[in-house]
């Protein structure tokens, strides 16, 4: 059970890392304090394949009104792929990912709305970015690189850099939970981080990946007690001094019939963890509940009614 006194623990054991800055969030002309205000990515989800059956669009007009959808329940950027992360799922071509996302990238930025897509694939990333698409979702490993921070550079794109140990985010074999994953991690999003740079990215976002350690040999309970403990040390990450993103995990073992209360939970110790960007199937649930966790604020931890006139 997460209780207090493991919080207070951990809290003071890195206490250091509490309160640095990170950058801006910045997404074409906009930026936005994710301290202050955190961002919200709604996903919409073209692969027939998906998990998470009520994120899937079964076609582009379907894609574009679910796009539509999730920014007026208060969607920061809408972020759309064309394939599962799940290895036990068929591979989407370059070609099929391009032709199912192109139109939907186009209509909704035509729209004024901030569209992510989500590929480790370079001729997709091109391609979605030619549309219009502000923010890479980078799901690929290093080996991709050298193909993709060109692309991302040369457009002035946002770039979600994910911890995926293999090839990309469907390549689970590497895949390793260590008890402590954030020293491995700080180390892993230096080196690309800085490979980003050489190359003339500077709007870049990172994401721990944890909704990507699913290898077979590990339990779905120990999977989850991985991701509630990388959400709540996600503030150690911020001495990269870079915005984080967190894609909410589902635990549908853990939750069953009732699993889209799971993201709204996890959401929660996410917060705690300071996390900036909140990648959600349930986008209204998320803005509430960050809205509440904010309405708090330290108010939460006084016995005194914030409310009640001065004595």
């Amino acid at each position: 059970m997460i209780s207090l006194t493991d919080l207070v623990d951990l809290a003071r054991r890195f206490e250091s890392d509490l309160s640095l800055p990170v950058d801006l969030l910045r997404l074409g002309n906009r930026e936005i304090d994710v301290d202050a205000t955190p961002a919200i990515m709604g996903c919409v989800n073209l692969s027939q394949d998906s998990t998470y059956r009520e994120s899937i669009a079964t076609s582009t007009q379907a894609a574009i009104r679910k796009g539509r959808i999730i920014a007026a329940q208060g969607a920061d950027i809408v972020d759309i792929g064309a394939e599962s992360s799940n290895p036990r799922t068929a591979q989407v071509t370059t070609g099929e990912q391009i032709a199912a996302l192109v139109p939907v990238v186009k209509e909704l930025a035509s729209q004024g709305i901030v569209v992510s897509v989500e590929t480790y694939d370079p001729v997709v990333a091109r391609s979605c970015l030619e549309a219009g698409a502000l923010m890479l979702n980078y799901s690929g490993g290093p080996a991709s690189d050298d193909s993709v921070f060109p692309i991302v550079a040369k457009h002035q794109a946002t770039v979600i850099l994910c911890y995926v140990e293999g090839e990309s985010s469907r390549d689970v074999n590497a895949k390793s939970i260590d008890e402590d994953p954030i020293p491995g991690m700080l180390d892993y999003f230096n080196r690309r981080v800085k490979h980003a740079r050489s190359a003339g990215v500077d709007r870049i976002v990172i994401d721990p990946g944890i909704g990507f350690s699913h290898a077979k040999s590990i339990t779905a309970s120990v999977r989850t007690h991985y991701q509630a403990r990388a959400l709540l040390n996600t503030f150690r990450l911020r001495r990269m001094g870079l915005p984080i993103c967190h894609a909410l995990p589902h635990a549908f073992s853990l939750f069953e019939d009732e699993f889209r209360t799971a993201e709204g939970f996890f959401a929660v110790l996410a917060h705690l963890g300071g996390t900036g960007i909140y990648r959600t199937h349930e986008v209204s649930r998320i803005r509430a509940i960050l809205a509440a966790l904010r309405a708090l604020g330290p108010q939460a931890f006084s016995l005194e009614d914030p409310e009640s006139p001065a004595q």
